[in-house]
């Protein structure tokens, strides 16, 4: 069995409304609570880090699967949505939407456009982002596949 480690460092010098850092081997960058719950949205904030972290597993897992499959496209794309529930004071992130857009070349046949569709699907349930907030977070997917 192997494991990984990956190592985060922050830092945050005041109260709840300043703003902090947080750093890995890859990433350096300003956090603060958003100014959609009061804060003053300077640099990123965890409800976006989430997010970012479910999509982008999303994406790779997906472009991995093509890839394993010799699906080509064209074009792979997405946007994502989290939704943030507040209700009496508790803070609750209730849902990420995966709105990918697969590209696929103008030769794609049924076959392979139909294997792509299976794949959009997948790739949620075998993402381990997506398996992690299992139970807790909603993570669901409307795919656009197209043909160019």
């Amino acid at each position: 069995m192997a494991e990984h480690q990956f190592h985060l460092s922050a830092s945050w010098p005041g109260l709840r409304n300043d703003v902090g850092t947080i750093e890995t081997a890859n990433l350096k960058t300003h956090v603060s609570i958003p100014p959609e719950m009061d804060g003053p949205g300077v640099g990123t904030n965890p409800d976006e880090m989430l997010l970012g972290a479910a999509a982008t597993c999303y994406i790779i897992t997906l472009a991995a699967m093509m890839e394993r499959n010799h699906l080509e496209k064209t074009s792979l794309t997405m946007e994502s949505v989290g939704i943030v529930d507040v209700t009496n004071g508790v803070i609750t992130y209730k849902k990420i939407l995966h709105k990918p857009l697969v590209v696929l070349p103008a030769t794609a046949s049924e076959k392979e456009i139909e294997k792509v569709e299976r794949l959009t699907k997948k790739a949620e349930s075998s993402c381990m982002i997506s398996r992690a907030l299992q139970g807790n977070v909603l993570v669901t997917v409307e795919a656009t596949i197209t043909l160019l």
